[in-house]
C-alpha cells in the first residue's frame, strides 16, 4: 500500500464523504474513490459503507483507522528527521578518534550538544591508521588524526596544533628553563621512539632538533620515563599530549615552544554534509557554535 492511499483513507473516514475528502486532498472525488478502492483490493477489506451520498466506516474501517493514522505519523517522524539530517540539526556522526584528543573532544561536543541536541556524535577509538583505514570505506565519517599532511582517498581539515613535551632529568640545567628550545637540546642523547612507530611524527622531532644525538632506545613511555630519571647519564625524551603527564621520579616535563604537532579532521573527498560541518566548527571553535 502507499501513504497516499492511507491519506485518502483518513481523510474520507474523517470528513464522512467522497465530495468533502476530495476538497481536503486538493483532488478530484474519482482518484480519492479509486485509491480506497485499490486499498482495499490489497487489504481484502471493506471499509467503507455507502448509503445515499454519505460513507461510514465497517467495523474493520473503525479498527484500521487509528494503525492508519500511527503509520502517517510515523511518516511524518521520518521526513522530519531527515529534513534534520540534511538541515545539520540531527543525525548521528561515528567519529574515530583517541584518548589524546578527549579533552577537546568532550569541549567541543559540550558546545555541539547546546546548540544541536538532537545531533549524537559517537566516538569510536582505534589507532590512528585505522581511523584513516575506517574513513576511506565509510565505516567513520570522520576521524581526528595528528602530523597527518596528505592520505590517500583523504581530505584534511586542519583544526588546531598541539605543543610536544619534553621529559628531563630533574637535575639537569636544561630543567631550569621553563620552555626550552629544541636546539639547547641537541647534545643531549635523545630517547626517541623508531621512525617505523610513527613517522611523521618522528620527522617533525628530527627536523626541530637538528643535531640531535641519539640516546638509549625508547621503548615505552612509562619505561622510558623510569630509565630516564634513574639512569647514571643524562637523556631526555619527548611526546606528544595525551591526557594527565605520567607520574616520574626524579623527572621534570617542559613543554616545547615548537614544534607543533598539526591536529586534522579527515574526511573522504566530498562535500561535507550539514552534520559534518557543525562538528567540524565546534572542533575548531569549542568555545562558541552560532546558533542557526
Amino acid at each position: 500500500m502507499e501513504l497516499r492511499q492511507l491519506e485518502y483513507f483518513v481523510a474520507v473516514a474523517e470528513e464522512l464523504g467522497l465530495g468533502r475528502a476530495a476538497a481536503r486532498m486538493r483532488t478530484a472525488p474519482a482518484e480519492v474513490s479509486r485509491a480506497i478502492a485499490l486499498l482495499e483490493r490489497r487489504l481484502g477489506l471493506t471499509l467503507f459503507e455507502h448509503a445515499d451520498r454519505h460513507v461510514r466506516l465497517t467495523a474493520a474501517g473503525e479498527h484500521l483507522l487509528p494503525e492508519a493514522r500511527a503509520a502517517l505519523a510515523a511518516a511524518d517522524r521520518v521526513r522530519a528527521a531527515a529534513a534534520g539530517i540534511a538541515a545539520g540539526t540531527e543525525g548521528l556522526i561515528r567519529l574515530g578518534t583517541s584518548r589524546a584528543f578527549a579533552d577537546r573532544v568532550y569541549r567541543a561536543l559540550d558546545t555541539l550538544a547546546a546548540h544541536r541536541p538532537r545531533l549524537r556524535v559517537r566516538l569510536e577509538r582505534a589507532p590512528q591508521e585505522a581511523r584513516l583505514a575506517a574513513v576511506r570505506s565509510g565505516t567513520f565519517d570522520a576521524a581526528l588524526v595528528r602530523t597527518v599532511e596528505r592520505a590517500d582517498g583523504i581530505v584534511l581539515h586542519p583544526l588546531w596544533t598541539d605543543p610536544l613535551i619534553a621529559a628531563l632529568p630533574a637535575g639537569h640545567p636544561l630543567a631550569a628553563h621553563d620552555t626550552p628550545h629544541p636546539g639547547q637540546l641537541a647534545r643531549l642523547p635523545l630517547r626517541l621512539a623508531p621512525r617505523e612507530a610513527n613517522p611523521a611524527l618522528h620527522d617533525l622531532i628530527t627536523a626541530a632538533v637538528p643535531g640531535w644525538t641519539p640516546g638509549p632506545p625508547f621503548t615505552t613511555l612509562r619505561d622510558t620515563l623510569a630509565e630516564l630519571g634513574a639512569a647514571a647519564e643524562p637523556s631526555w625524551t619527548v611526546f606528544p599530549p595525551a591526557g594527565p603527564l605520567p607520574a616520574a621520579e626524579r623527572v621534570v616535563f617542559r613543554t616545547l615552544t615548537a614544534p607543533r604537532i598539526p591536529v586534522s579532521l579527515a574526511t573522504r573527498p566530498a562535500p561535507l554534509p550539514p552534520p559534518l560541518q557543525a562538528l567540524l566548527q565546534s572542533l575548531a571553535t569549542p568555545e562558541g557554535l552560532p546558533r542557526d
